[in-house]
């Protein structure tokens, strides 16, 4: 992928172990006074130790005297050993040896002198080596030989004393993982007195005390221990370049599966499911919301097998949208068909709950036999206004009832304000935010979670296109502040080009037409394609072999069929004839005709009668009925021109193909124990 391949100089290795250096120098010792100091301390021990000898020693006293320098050197060398235990075996056995082997030196000039032949000799050339070997250990001190549990981990402290810097005393910080684009790392607070969330309120503080570039830090919160937080290093400039769509990540895959619409920070993928909740898109003009949002979202999900898009769009009709038509189950940019869209969803939403409740579900699940609806409608605050008080209370509750039926509704905006967005809703959504103007807009973008944590979109406003943060469901609490950046469609160079980015959505969603869909029947009647043919319900008629014609039986079939069409309703030929409830009803005269009949209200094709006898039946089983007599088949006869006995012909041919359960003979009830569905072929 080109953008893993030339992120620039990563922050994660050369910036930490720079400042790594810089923090040591800050300790008050320069490289040069480093080197220096074990010659100076040689010196000064050489100086010590002849002082002692003209001190000390006399003929009479010598020996006591170096009985008491002799403890005194093994109690020294005793106390370096012990307060060197948490240095590596390195640093251990030079600082005791150097302690030890100094302290006997001494022993000897004490008693015969500084002078001595041997000891002056063995003096100047062991302080050599000292001195050499400390100002070896003080060079690849920095590699981690002497110190692994501080120096060999640059994290602990490059972060401990920015921290320190910015009022935070006591903190801990050690790497739990390291790569070339970022380094993890696991921060021990002051029990008792610091939580993460006093961590995440001085993030900026800390980087500028390290220093590194604002948004470099992000921390989470250790679900384990509140005296701890995770904390991830990056580089926010490897972001500022677009990233080229790499194309779609599982084609053929459900909805279930995650859908990559970008790069986070540490150029890690972005993996997110959108299925089960409802989602807010945010962020102000050009700042990437609809192409890198909108684009990257759907142009994932229209490649998946058990997902149907529905889109709506009345302010800029198709210039967001309209590349993807051929992709879409239904995209529609007036008032009134917006409208009517969201009408026509919420209708169906109680038929796919009885389905799901049939099943032992609570909420759509991969597999279960339903198409997951995605809703999205871009500027919607024009949608929802277009709305009347009437229809607003309709879409709050379809917003909440939608998600267990197996949809999502996407609403983007460029602010999500109580003016823009009902609370209600607002409460329902989650959150991806895009660059924004102002703190004061970030907080209608971003959940309570990403401002604690100090997500600031407002640093990138619309100059870095695409960029945004994300807190929803399948999000790990480590990433809801961290930046990410969407993929760039179109590319010219390396720069990003509208009329490439148009062509490649229109070739993509012509790869993926909803035409070329098998879609439940719920979703089927919601379809307006725009062109193409689409997998609907057929009636089972197919099912039976096809039979050589007979002109007889079909002309006795029509003649039933049109048998109440022979007599028309007219006005009431006797209308001074009236009668009550207990009048006797007088036999008409023979010749006359019995009765005079009202016409079907429609005439319907074989398909036509099919779908309408299914749709009886599923709406049995809907107001729970798991059997029925022909009798509850009544009113299809009564309003259409099917007859009885189509109907009981059109029965067995269920039965047979497996639609019902059976027939109970003694009951005389035909059996529902699923809800009636046919199967679906490409019409």
């Amino acid at each position: 992928m080109p953008a893993r391949t030339t992120p620039g100089r990563e922050l994660a290795t050369a910036s930490i172990e720079e400042s790594s250096m810089a923090k040591v120098a800050a300790k008050g010792v320069s490289k040069l006074l480093t080197l220096v100091t074990p010659w100076v301390v040689g010196l000064f021990g050489f100086g010590l130790a002849a002082a002692l000898h003209f001190i000390l020693y006399s003929p009479e006293s010598i020996g006591a005297w170096s009985s008491v320098v002799t403890v005194c050197v093994i109690v020294l060398t005793g106390v370096t050993y012990g307060t060197s235990h948490a240095r590596g075996p390195w640093g251990k056995t030079h600082t005791t040896a150097s302690t030890f082997l100094a302290g006997v030196w001494t022993v000897a000039v004490v008693n015969l002198g500084p002078w001595h032949p041997v000891l002056w000799r063995l003096g100047v050339l062991g302080g050599i080596t000292m001195a050499l070997s400390w100002n070896i250990r003080s060079v690849i001190r920095l590699k981690g030989w002497d110190e692994p549990g501080t120096m060999a981990d640059p994290l602990s402290v490059l972060f401990g004393q920015g921290a320190e810097r910015a009022g935070m005393k006591e903190v801990e910080a050690r790497t739990v993982k390291a790569t070339a684009h970022k380094v993890e790392g696991e921060v021990q607070l002051e029990q008792g007195r610091h939580t993460a969330d006093d961590l995440q309120k001085k993030v900026a503080y800390i980087e500028s005390g390290i220093p590194l570039p604002p948004g470099s830090i992000t921390t989470a919160i250790d679900p384990d221990d509140a005296s701890k937080a995770k904390v991830t290093i990056s580089d926010p400039r490897v972001m500022k370049r677009p990233i080229p769509w790499p194309g779609a990540s599982r084609p053929g895959a459900s909805v279930a599966e995650p859908v990559r619409a970008g790069l986070w920070q540490d150029l890690d993928e972005l993996e997110y499911v959108l299925v089960g909740h409802h989602l807010q898109v945010m962020g102000q003009t050009g700042s990437g919301k609809s192409i890198g949002g909108a684009w990257n979202l759907l142009g994932e999900l229209i490649t998946r097998y058990d997902v149907a898009v529905f889109a709506g769009d009345i302010t800029k009709g198709d210039q967001t949208l309209g590349p993807m038509r051929e992709a879409l189950h239904r995209f529609e940019t007036t008032k009134a068909g917006v409208k009517a869209m969201l009408a026509d969803l919420q209708a169906q939403i109680k038929p796919r709950t009885n389905y799901l409740a049939g099943k032992g579900l609570q909420k759509w699940v991969k597999g279960c036999g339903l198409t997951y609806w995605i809703v999205w409608l871009e500027e919607f605050p024009d949608i929802f206004d277009a709305l009347t008080d009437s229809e607003q209370e309709k879409f709050l509750s379809m917003l909440k009832a939608i998600r267990s039926a197996g949809g999502t509704i996407v609403m983007s905006l460029q602010r999500s304000d109580y003016s823009q967005m009902p609370t209600l809703a607002r409460g329902q959504l989650a959150k991806m935010c895009f660059g924004v103007d102002s703190p004061a807009d970030a907080s209608f973008g971003l959940s309570e979670r990403q401002q604690d944590a100090g997500a600031r979109p407002e640093l990138w406003t619309n100059a870095q296109p695409g960029m945004a943060y994300l807190d929803a469901p399948s999000i790990p609490e480590e990433r809801i502040a961290m930046p990410l950046r969407t993929f760039a469609w179109g590319m010219k160079g390396d720069r990003f080009d509208d009329e490439l980015a148009n062509a490649a959505m229109r070739e993509h969603a012509a790869r993926w037409p909803a035409a070329d869909k098998k879609v439940d029947p719920t979703t089927a009647r919601l379809s307006l394609l725009t062109g193409g043919t689409h997998p609907r319900a057929t009636w089972p008629v197919e099912l039976e072999e096809p039979r050589e014609a007979d002109p007889e039986q079909d002309e006795d079939e029509e003649d039933v069929r049109n048998a109440a069409a022979e007599y028309l309703a007219t006005d009431d030929p006797d209308p001074d004839v009236i009668g009550d409830l207990d009048d006797e009803i007088p036999d008409l005269p023979d010749g006359e005709p019995p009765l005079t009949f009202a016409p079907p209200e429609q005439s319907m094709t074989p398909q036509q009668r099919g779908e309408a006898l299914l749709g009886r039946l599923q709406e049995l089983w809907d107001d729970d009925a798991r059997d029925f007599s022909s009798g509850d088949l009544k009113p299809l006869w009564e309003s259409t021109d099917m007859s009885r006995a189509w109907v009981q012909k059109q029965l067995k041919r269920l039965l047979a193909a497996g639609v019902l359960g059976g027939y109970d003979d003694e009951a005389q009830r035909y059996l529902m124990p699923d809800r009636p569905e046919i199967r679906e072929e490409a019409a």
